[in-house]
């Protein structure tokens, strides 16, 4: 029987009603993975082993041109789409779950409207379960419904499978509106705390994360904005000459690590698949082959781009690539550097210093780089826009960037845009810039030896800092860990192959105090915290938690950082730690107003080997400067295994500081302390009280018995050749260069010298 006109608007009803469903914490839609089919050059297989690939959008626009003629077939074509997704996922798997929740829903709403026929019990003739005779028998029942109903209100996993086994979102598929149900609440809900350190993560996660990516919709390439502006072809021939001839300041040629990378490499996540390379680039460039700036300016970001998914982060030839880089945005800007040769102490970064080493603009501290950041966003001489675009990138609002670091080019600076903006100074008036909130890497902070890391964890700080434009080197991702271990950012937020870190908790680089983040909003631009279109998620289909990594200064894998391994503080957000404060032992205040720390008896007198940091006693009743200490700090540079043990306490820090009531702490300036030794594993100053009592007596250079023959030898032949003939010398032997005697010779001959002396004085 046709469909009429009421029958259409029920069934338009069921549809909304499965669209509308959502899980049991109002968290999103289950309908949301069944929306789309799944990409068919992604998964092949699906549409080998389904007879009758079915989607709510599909049947949805049938209905809508009227190519139903009975409304049974409109159910079994919505019931199809559920019982695709029950044949060819596991039973336990998340969609599964909700694909027998949608059917339940879809049988409830369906029985509800009077003017609609009764279906059909048994799942539809061309369903697998059908045309598989060993597959799975019939649809859940109203009690199995119930069971995954309650199963979904207390699973701690993520509220929506991944499309691992079934349905993949299509990646050609229409622009659908991130919702908020697909997301982990940005604010208020801890953490599962994952697996105990040192676990390793099995292969069926890392399949899940493999088979999740593998179905996302992949990037395609720069957008037609923020190129640089038309100048005379001649400039290009002049920037790549610039960037193939720089040399550092020891000599080397950096662009030889952008020359090693094959020309017709082929990266997978990127949509360039062309050769590239920088020769073919120069030769483009002689050849006036670019028919515009705009042009030459694409394809030299692209051999940029694909250098960097090339090398390995980290590796001395990423940092030189991104040293090219960022001397390409100088060279390609309104101000570009003077030169050639061009010369940066900062590797051509606009700022001073990076994360780690820079201090704020307000700071009295003079250890590293005054000056560099703030801890709050600066709204004097700029006006505030929504977006700025630079070469192929729009960058808006809690975006996540890379950065140039003026420390090491290979650790680019990881960072949340809080603000774009158009600077108002005189001297950057009409330039774009962004605030950025800088994030650190676990070898740019100090920790105990003791902690481990989630791999690519960073961690949030309170230093902000003002970047142009050129300083930008790539978009990436950062998930915090409530949403890393449930599923991977949706785009525009993050593509497959994009850089992608995770964040757990905060560091606060003065107190050197690491706090575990339990309020996600706080950490986010304000603008976006209760944004329900914020980097939402596709989901995993179980709980997947990142690897755990040791300390980068104790496993050596990309160790080079300001950071370094000593005792901090961790907490929890709020906590308050025993005897309160923020948990920094902090000096006692004494008579005179001194910031100082007593050292107890007992302290002193137990300890025996190196001192903990870079603390060092001395007498409270002197100002001994911090260089006078220094001076009487010698490393130790015996043998261990000459060194005799002493007997008793070590009280030489007691003596030398007058008594144990006279004992004050100082610490040593960073420019003394850099020239001692360090403890290998606590990278704590080595701080002897005294110098060695036994020292290993260096031995005297001593002959190799065949160079001691080889003397003999030519001094043999030197006497026997005395008295020849000297017609086919050069020279005469008498004038040739005579081998200097032996010590044992010398001795000889001076005691020989003395009992003939002593001889004649004795008159024998």
């Amino acid at each position: 029987m046709p469909v009429t006109a009421s029958q259409k608007s029920e069934i338009e009803n069921v549809i909304q009603a499965l669209l509308n469903t959502t899980s049991s914490r109002k968290k999103r839609r289950l309908a949301d993975m069944f929306s789309e089919l799944p990409d068919r050059d992604s998964w092949p297989e699906y549409y080998e082993v389904i007879p009758e690939p079915r989607c709510i959008s599909g049947v949805a626009a049938d209905l809508e041109k009227d190519k139903y003629k009975d409304p049974l077939d409109v159910y079994n074509h919505l019931s199809l789409v559920f019982y695709n997704a029950l044949y060819y996922n596991e039973e336990s798997s998340q969609i599964a779950k909700d694909a027998a929740m949608l059917k339940s829903v879809l049988d409830n709403e369906w029985k509800q409207r009077s003017v609609l026929p009764i279906p059909r019990t048994s799942p539809p003739p061309s369903s697998a379960q059908k045309v598989y005779a060993n597959g799975p028998t019939a649809g859940p029942q109203p009690a199995q419904a119930s069971t995954v109903q309650t199963t979904l209100k207390t699973e701690p996993a993520p509220a929506m499978s991944s499309p691992t086994s079934a349905v993949p979102p299509s990646e050609k598929s229409p622009e659908r509106q991130p919702s908020p149900d697909m997301d982990v609440d940005v604010g208020g809900t801890p953490e599962p705390e994952g697996p105990p350190t040192g676990t390793p993560r099995d292969g069926a996660s890392d399949e899940i994360v493999r088979q999740l990516e593998k179905g996302l919709p992949r990037w395609e390439g720069f957008a037609d904005v923020g190129w640089m502006e038309e100048v005379n072809p001649d400039r290009h021939i002049e920037i790549i000459t610039g960037i193939r001839e720089y040399e550092d300041a020891t000599g080397f040629r950096l662009a030889a690590s952008l020359e090693a990378m094959p020309e017709d490499v082929a990266i997978a996540e990127l949509p360039i698949n062309r050769p590239l390379s920088l020769s073919l680039i120069e030769s483009r460039v002689n050849s006036k082959h670019y028919p515009s700036s705009k042009a030459f300016d694409r394809e030299v970001s692209e051999l940029f781009l694909k250098a960097r998914r090339w090398y390995e982060p980290g590796s001395d030839a990423y940092g030189h690539l991104l040293t090219l880089q960022r001397l390409y945005h100088a060279l390609t800007s309104l101000n570009p550097p003077p030169g050639p040769p061009y010369t940066s102490t900062t590797y051509f970064a606009s700022l001073r210093a990076g994360p780690g080493t820079a201090k704020p603009l307000h700071t009295t501290d003079t250890e590293g780089v005054p000056g560099v950041t703030t801890f709050r966003v600066s709204t004097k001489d700029r006006t505030f826009v929504d977006e700025v675009q630079f070469k192929g990138w729009s960058i808006r609002l809690a975006d996540w960037l890379h950065l140039s670091n003026p420390d090491d080019p290979s650790k680019p600076i990881i960072g949340q845009v809080f603000k774009c903006y158009i600077s108002d100074e005189p001297a950057r008036k009409g330039q774009p810039g962004l605030t950025v909130c800088w994030y650190f890497r676990p070898e740019q902070t100090f920790h105990p030896a003791h902690r481990q890391f989630w791999e690519n964890e960073v961690f949030k700080t309170s230093h902000f800092a003002d970047h142009p434009l050129e300083d930008v080197i790539e978009k990436i991702a950062c998930q915090f860990t409530a949403r890393h271990i449930r599923g991977r950012p949706r785009p525009p937020f993050w593509y497959p192959g994009w850089p992608l870190y995770v964040c757990d908790s905060r560091y606060n680089d003065r107190e050197r105090i690491f706090v575990k983040i339990k309020n996600w909003n706080s950490c986010v631009p304000e603008e976006v915290r209760k944004s329900t279109e914020f980097m939402p998620i596709y989901p995993f289909e179980d709980t997947v938690f990142p690897r755990r990594f040791a300390s980068p200064f104790l496993s050596g894998k990309n160790a080079r950082g300001p950071g370094g391994i000593g005792d901090v503080v961790e907490k929890a957000e709020g906590e308050r730690v025993e005897g309160g404060g923020t948990g920094r032992k902090r000096p006692k205040r004494n008579a005179t107003g001194n910031n100082t720390m007593t050292l107890s008896k007992s302290e002193l007198t137990d300890r025996s080997g190196p001192s903990k940091g870079l603390y060092v006693g001395v007498p409270a009743t002197q100002t001994t400067p911090a260089a006078t200490v220094a001076q009487t700090a010698q490393p130790q540079y015996s043998q261990p295994e000459l060194a005799q043990p002493r007997s008793g306490p070590d009280t030489s820090i007691l003596n030398a500081a007058g008594g144990a009531n006279n004992v004050l702490l100082e610490k040593l300036p960073p420019e003394t302390a850099r020239h001692f030794d360090r403890d290998p594993v606590t990278n704590e100053v080595l701080w002897f009280a005294a110098p060695p009592m036994d020292l290993a007596r260096t031995p005297t250079p001593r002959h190799s018995l065949a160079y001691l023959h080889f003397l003999a030898s030519k001094r043999k032949k030197a006497q026997q050749a005395g008295d020849a003939m000297e017609v086919d010398a050069e020279e005469p032997v008498s004038k040739r260069h005579k081998a200097q005697p032996t010590m044992t010779e010398t001795v000889d001959r001076i005691m020989a010298q003395f009992n003939a002396d002593m001889n004649d004085a004795t008159g024998r």
